[in-house]
């Protein structure tokens, strides 16, 4: 039997829109594949028990697109529109160079960083994202479709933000999408409390995203570009071109808004956000919106971080600089990285960790007794790790294991309610009636699943899928 394909896309004049949607019947097997124009995008294959209703199915979709302003094209005469990057002249800094106990080689400028108690996660814009633990050994690495632009975490899950407009959950041994937030939306920043997104993308808006990847709300923010974004579980707190404005997360409200300079990175305490920014500062603002205090550096400030309840504050300058202050604003002191510019920042157990222009995930040793060292000229012999010599195969997120033991796991199933395919636990000792938050990519009417573990979510009335997902015969 043929194939039939039916390609679509859906391109504005003001870039807000620039996507493709394909469907392809071969005999009982529908794929989808959907995306960004000039990109491979994601696919999805279906079975269905004969033809017709896998032409019916495709009617459907194609029917769905079109009554939302796609039309036919051809593929590759519309040409991929380029992804934002942050545009750095990175200058060596003039400063001592810091204690760098050892340095990483991504191989590309590097965005994403992550750092807990066991390891230290770099993402950089080849889409390759390294797991080290402490010491510099790599322990895993995983390729993501499109550049990493950052990572983030949310409980147990960690999650890479990526070019391609998708969210990755990494808490499996298979990357899933957990949120495709939309294709004509160009990421800048995320970060995520207790299932919902909060996404400040290259065009200055902010946008909120349920457990079930659905908009809460979305925005076109009082800025252009915005590098800020931090969830709490009251507000987003969103930096941009013209300052920082705070969000009901739940409805889009304004609470407040506070202008500073341009905001080109974020970072949040307890009860209080801090924004790196364009004017040579880091500004710190209570989370009702009143400023505070002002940490002085050099040139633009491109990240920031804090030790435990703001007591010491970090920055990265455009100048490959980074600096330490305390809580009163007092710079105490000021060194190079020796390897570009800092992208992102963490601090940990009296370490900087830095992601750098040039590709570096580098571990600086912030001690008192190293900083002093550092100054007057003392540093250690830096270690060099290089990245393994094959990289890694790239991400399968729509491909499942399958397996007839429900023994060890969880027992979920995908339905179709009004519409939309939702998932429920059907293990014993759960709420039936509660959705699963569960990856888009691979659901399926009817089909069961059995998950490493499902957890309620903080604020109840749903659960989360988390670690490994396969799929039951």
């Amino acid at each position: 039997m043929s194939q039939e394909t039916t390609y679509l896309e859906l391109s504005e004049v003001d870039g807000s829109a620039h996507k493709f949607y394909e469907v392809l019947v071969d005999d009982t097997a529908l794929t989808v594949r959907y995306g960004r124009i000039g990109d491979r995008g994601q696919v999805k294959t279906t079975s269905y028990p004969d033809n017709t209703r896998a032409r019916a199915a495709a009617d459907k979709k194609i029917g769905e697109k079109i009554r939302k302003g796609y039309a036919p094209a051809v593929r590759g005469a519309r040409q991929k529109r380029s992804v934002s990057r942050r545009q750095i002249v990175s200058t060596r800094s003039t400063a001592r160079t810091a204690p760098v106990l050892w340095r990483y080689d991504s191989g590309a400028p590097a965005f994403g960083i992550f750092v807990d108690g066991q390891n230290c996660m770099v993402g950089n814009e080849h889409g390759v994202i390294t797991t080290l633990d402490h010491d510099a050994r790599v322990a895993g690495q995983v390729r993501l479709p499109d550049g990493v632009k950052c990572i983030v975490a949310d409980d147990a899950w960690i999650y890479a933000g990526c070019d391609d407009g998708n969210v990755y959950d990494l808490s499996g041994k298979v990357p899933r999408v957990a949120y495709a937030i939309a294709p004509e939306i160009d990421i800048y920043w995320l970060d995520i409390h207790d299932g919902v997104l909060g996404v400040s993308d290259a065009g200055g808006g902010i946008a909120a995203i349920d457990h079930e990847d659905e908009f809460l709300w979305r925005r076109p923010g009082r800025g252009r570009a915005a590098w800020m974004v931090r969830c709490d579980p009251d507000a987003l707190y969103h930096g941009h071109s013209r300052g920082v404005t705070g969000y009901d997360w739940r409805t889009g409200r304004e609470i407040w808004h506070v202008p500073t300079g341009s905001v080109l990175f974020g970072w949040q305490e307890t009860g209080a956000v801090f924004a790196g920014t364009g004017t040579r500062e880091v500004v710190r603002l209570s989370k009702d919106g009143r400023p505070e205090r002002s940490y002085q550096c050099d040139a633009p400030v491109f990240s920031c971080a804090t030790a435990e309840g703001g007591r010491y504050v970090f920055a990265g300058d455009s100048q490959s600089s980074i600096y330490c202050f305390d809580a009163a604003g007092n710079r105490l002191w000021k060194l190079g990285t020796g390897c570009g510019s800092a992208y992102s920042m963490q601090y940990h157990d009296q370490r900087l960790y830095v992601v750098t222009t040039g590709g570096y995930l580098a571990c600086v040793d912030a001690s008192e007794p190293a900083i002093r060292a550092a100054e007057a000229g003392s540093v250690p012999d830096v270690v060099d790790v290089k990245a393994p010599r094959r990289a890694p195969a790239p991400a399968a997120p729509t491909v499942v294991e399958v397996t007839s033991d429900a023994s060890d796991g969880v027992v979920v199933q995908c339905v179709e309610e009004r519409g939309r395919l939702r998932v429920h636990v059907i293990s014993s000792g759960y709420h039936s009636g509660w959705s699963v938050q569960f990856p888009k990519g691979i659901r399926e009417p009817g089909a069961r699943y059995l998950v490493t573990e499902i957890r309620e979510s903080g604020r109840g009335g749903f659960y989360r899928a988390y670690g490994d997902i396969r799929r039951l015969r």
